[in-house]
């Protein structure tokens, strides 16, 4: 199932993987491989990509990280396929992103000259970007008969679907609450009305989907191959200006 009808689609520059992600999940449609095994190798290849990073093995790093990425949307493929959704598969892709994004940028920090307090706050400000991103596009959806199953705000277990255990549901939504909660919390106090204003026009959610973690971990993978690592720390951190920056233009006009 398609996030968006056609008419209201956009070109999402951080969901460059989906073609193979599909074509990944259809390959597995038809085995024993789940979405979880799939989460699971995007786990490994984010951990080799780390290692990488500390090996200086940039070309290799860049692989291992855009991999990542494909295999990031292949397990919401494989779900799709094998039309199998789980709450449990949903928080543990979630909760392994940010705790990966955090080592690679411990990674980066670690080979560079880069003062901790700019790894710390570049970090965090990765996380708001990716943060709003998915709060303009999951309102987005929920205007048209798009993926309605998603909310903006995680805020109350659920009950967990067929084939998964509650206590699973329970333990992997509190690590995904204790990772996000704060980052939620922010985008929210700092647009709480995006939900009841335009519809966000195609070029807008294009521009915002520079926040989308694929796209992220592309800017990284090319920043190492041109070996400009002492940059990719300071660069994520300025670039968080344009959370207001976006945040101000959807309330000025939309």
């Amino acid at each position: 199932m398609s996030k968006l009808p056609q008419e209201h689609k956009f070109i999402d520059l951080s969901d460059y993987g989906r073609p193979v992600a599909k074509m990944i999940a259809n390959s597995l449609k038809n085995t024993s491989f789940t979405p979880i095994h799939v989460t699971i190798g995007f786990i490994i290849s984010g951990l080799i990509a780390i290692y990488c990073i500390l090996q200086e093995y940039f070309w290799l790093a860049g692989f291992f990280l855009i991999f990542k990425s494909i295999l990031d949307a292949a397990d919401g493929e494989l779900a799709r396929v094998k039309q199998k959704p789980s709450y449990t598969g949903r928080y543990l892709d979630s909760v392994s992103d940010i705790i990966l994004n955090a080592l690679f940028f411990l990674s980066i920090w670690f080979i560079t000259d880069t003062p901790i307090w700019i790894c710390i706050t570049a970090f965090l400000g990765l996380q708001l970007q990716g943060t709003l991103y998915n709060y303009y596009y999951v309102i987005l959806r929920n205007k048209f008969d798009g993926d309605t199953t998603s909310r903006v705000f995680e805020t109350k277990t659920p009950v967990a679907l067929k084939g998964e255990k509650q206590q699973h549901v329970n333990v992997l939504f509190s690590l995904y609450l204790f990772f996000y909660g704060a980052f939620d919390k922010t985008i929210y106090t700092l647009d709480r009305n995006a939900g009841i204003g335009k519809i966000f026009p195609k070029w807008f959610m294009t521009s915002v989907s520079t926040f989308g973690l694929g796209f992220q971990l592309l800017i990284i993978s090319v920043m190492l191959v041109l070996d400009f690592k002492a940059l990719i720390l300071p660069f994520f951190l300025a670039y968080t200006v344009m959370v207001f920056i976006f945040i101000g233009v959807r309330k000025a006009f939309y």
